[in-house]
């Protein structure tokens, strides 16, 4: 059952500056909050393409976007393969390849999956240890920890945990998996605990979230597929058309502000040149210089929205 609350949602679609007879990308449709806003805002002749690749959410986007379906497009598919399911959509592609007016991102979990204990992904509720977005690929959390050498498992708590015990929770685990498998997220959840030391967990939260949510992110090669992903959404943006990122995770945020300042122009040549000769040109410009954060109120509804940070940029 999808219920969770849609972050950043006015301001991120606000952003966007939603034409009635415009193209626009979802590439993360999740439970239809950010999708539903912009099909309300488009016209017959507008068209929504709405990304998602857990079969709970294309089921649930059916019904919410209902109303809309003369207007929106539901495709099955990571947002990685972006470039390749907007050459499957004509209204999408002009003198031959995708132009688009709008590409919105929203990284965060869709709370139904976290809540689902049958996903594997919470640590609350035990259940077999599987993670997976999308539940035909092969790659399950069950493979990391049972399979992956110790030092490849501390790296990936360390870098996508920001886990600073990550070395003692993967030998822990490399102790116990020689005895038998670990098979559930139960089982993990006490060995995380046992790799952390007393004083260490009783501060900061739940103990296994952050190494919950470097797995996560390793099992759905989160990073990857979203660095391919924003690359591909620059060079898919029409002319001032607009690329709106929510982002819940600073190494997420750090691979946004990056990939959008290289592609803003930066003249290079000498400052005591009187004019720019290097003729560099970039192909985006910022529209928020710094990011916008939840405020107060939304933050008193969803906690989870506490480190959210949306940051949008338009094609020259």
């Amino acid at each position: 059952m999808f219920h969770h609350v849609t972050v950043l949602k006015e301001e991120s679609v606000e952003g966007l500056h939603i034409k009635p007879d415009g193209v626009y990308v979802d590439c993360t449709m999740g439970g239809a909050g950010h999708s539903s806003l912009i099909a309300s805002k488009l016209g017959k002749d507008g068209l929504l393409i709405a990304l998602d690749q857990d079969d709970v959410a294309l089921a649930n986007a059916e019904k919410v976007l209902a109303p809309y379906i003369d207007r929106v497009k539901i495709v099955k598919s990571n947002f990685r393969d972006l470039e390749h399911v907007l050459h499957s959509v004509p209204r999408a592609m002009k003198d031959g390849k995708p132009q688009v007016d709008g590409i919105l991102f929203d990284l965060g979990v869709s709370s139904p999956q976290l809540d689902e204990a049958e996903r594997g992904f919470s640590y609350h509720q035990d259940a077999e240890l599987d993670m997976r977005m999308d539940r035909t690929t092969e790659l399950t959390a069950k493979i990391i920890v049972n399979e992956w050498p110790a030092e490849r498992i501390a790296k990936i708590l360390y870098e996508y945990g920001e886990e600073k015990f990550s070395r003692r929770i993967a030998a822990v685990i490399a102790e116990a998996r020689a005895k038998q498998p670990i098979e559930t997220t139960g089982e993990l959840v006490e060995l995380i605990k046992e790799g952390i030391p007393a004083a260490a967990r009783r501060t900061g939260g739940h103990p296994a979230k952050r190494s919950f949510q470097a797995l996560r992110i390793a099992v759905n090669d989160e990073l990857g597929a979203f660095e391919e992903a924003l690359e591909q959404s620059i060079r898919c943006l029409a002319p001032q058309g607009r690329v709106a990122v929510i982002t819940f995770h600073s190494l997420e945020d750090r691979i946004c502000k990056q990939i959008m300042v290289n592609n803003v122009e930066k003249c290079t040549c000498p400052s005591d040149f009187p004019i720019c000769v290097c003729k560099r040109e970039g192909t985006l410009k910022l529209v928020t210089r710094k990011p916008i954060i939840p405020g107060e109120q939304e933050l008193e509804v969803n906690q989870r929205a506490r480190s959210a940070k949306l940051r949008i940029a338009e094609k020259l």
